[in-house]
């Protein structure tokens, strides 16, 4: 999404989902002042993440499906493409036809 981003994943063998997200957020940032900078711009490239992530826990495989489903979905709802295969950032074509995309993942 434009100025969100949805993650569905599993517990980390050996971290938590909150180191998850840590590492996650500070490679974006990182690799996002890098660009900026590259480009000659004094942005800054903190403001880029909200402090807090929302997380929720899935403890079935009905509510997993449930929140893939509204993953795929979104970007449909919201506008931004007529089919949930259309967006670029989806796991859908991966899930939907076993094609790889932009999003990888390791099932």
């Amino acid at each position: 999404m434009p100025e969100h981003v949805h993650l569905l994943f599993g517990e980390p063998e050996h971290r938590t989902p909150s180191s998850v997200m840590r590492t996650l957020k500070q490679r974006t940032s990182r690799r996002l002042l890098r660009e900026l900078r590259s480009r000659g711009s004094n942005e800054c490239a903190a403001t880029f993440w909200q402090p807090r992530f929302h997380d929720f826990n899935v403890y079935s495989r009905e509510k997993h499906i449930q929140k893939l489903r509204y993953m795929h979905r979104n970007p449909v709802n919201r506008g931004l493409v007529e089919k949930p295969e259309d967006w670029e950032w989806s796991s859908y074509r991966f899930y939907a036809k076993g094609i790889k995309g932009t999003v990888t993942l390791n099932e």
